[in-house]
């Protein structure tokens, strides 16, 4: 396997969604490590950052079918997965599946915590399972499958925050920060002035990412990273000075995925430290829960995970 042509496909791959996209490399890169493990990411960030438009683009370059969810408090499940709907042929009637948006390689749940925990549940299946049950009967999901959610970190109200064992089915939680002056000063130009839509050549596509998803698992990792990992997420569990509750088996097995997906970004044919420490972030920042004193130091999860990064 040539890792280093691999990773001048992905920089061609960032370059030509920058070309719509204006900044966030850091969190193309982020998601695109979910989408090598083949798991799902949640996007937080503030309204206006172009959480969609990254999303659309993404599945544009690499050729996938791309689909959005809006999330509201009337969402039924129904909504998402499908319905059984009659159909009448020559005089008889018989019941026929119509998908619902869910059937998509791609999928953006927009403002996933305003919908009700009943219809947040019906992403759980499809996104652990890779599969939807409807009426006693289940239908399989194209491969490659990804969900991407989208929560807002400032409007609470009317919102259901996500509970802790669906938040752990995500492999990362991405935090999209705002732009630079230097970024913004070209999105205003691209957006503001010229209002130009710019079309994007396909990089990879679909079977192509189907095969890199195997290789991702591939990239060799040694023993000792695979004990700092193991140290690292055990310590969350122990540190019950500022940690409630630790990070689950799920984040150690995360961690190694993901390091081993962004040295294949990167076109290294190893996992390094500088992955591990990288993907250590996204992967643990929604499976720690602070306790009252971590709290009232002010400290946040991000803050938490760099103390016991220096620990290991």
């Amino acid at each position: 396997m040539d890792y280093e042509k691999l990773g001048k496909t992905f920089d061609n791959l960032f370059k030509e969604i920058e070309r719509v996209v204006i900044g966030q490399r850091e969190v193309m890169e982020q998601i695109m490590c979910a989408m090598l493990t083949g798991n799902n990411a949640l996007l937080e960030g503030f309204p206006g950052l172009g959480k969609t438009l990254m999303v659309k683009t993404l599945a544009d370059v690499m050729d996938l079918e791309f689909s959005r969810i809006q999330f509201t408090p009337d969402l039924m499940p129904s909504d998402i997965t499908g319905t059984q709907i009659i159909e009448e042929v020559g005089g008889k009637r018989f019941f026929k599946f119509q998908q619902g948006p869910i059937f998509a390689n791609l999928v953006l749940g927009d403002e996933i915590n305003r919908a009700t925990p009943k219809t947040q549940s019906a992403m759980l299946e499809a996104m652990q399972e890779k599969q939807v049950t409807v009426a006693n009967k289940t239908y399989a999901l194209d491969r490659p499958f990804l969900v991407l959610a989208t929560q807002n970190p400032i409007e609470q109200e009317g919102t259901y925050p996500l509970p802790e064992a669906q938040a752990d089915r995500f492999l990362l939680k991405i935090k999209i920060g705002y732009p630079s002056e230097e970024e913004e000063f070209k999105i205003l130009e691209q957006y503001g002035v010229k209002q130009k839509d710019v079309a994007v050549r396909k990089t990879i596509g679909k079977n192509s990412l189907v095969a890199l998803q195997e290789f991702a698992k591939q990239v060799p990792i040694a023993n000792d990273l695979k004990k700092k990992a193991l140290k690292l997420v055990h310590l969350t569990r122990t540190k019950k000075d500022l940690i409630e509750y630790g990070a689950s088996p799920r984040a150690s097995i995360g961690l190694i995925l993901a390091s081993k997906a962004n040295a294949l970004i990167k076109g290294r044919n190893h996992v390094s430290e500088k992955d591990m420490v990288a993907m250590a972030y996204p992967v643990l920042r929604h499976r720690i829960i602070l306790n009252f004193e971590a709290e009232r130091k002010g400290l946040t999860t991000d803050d938490v995970i760099k103390e016991i990064l220096d620990k290991v």
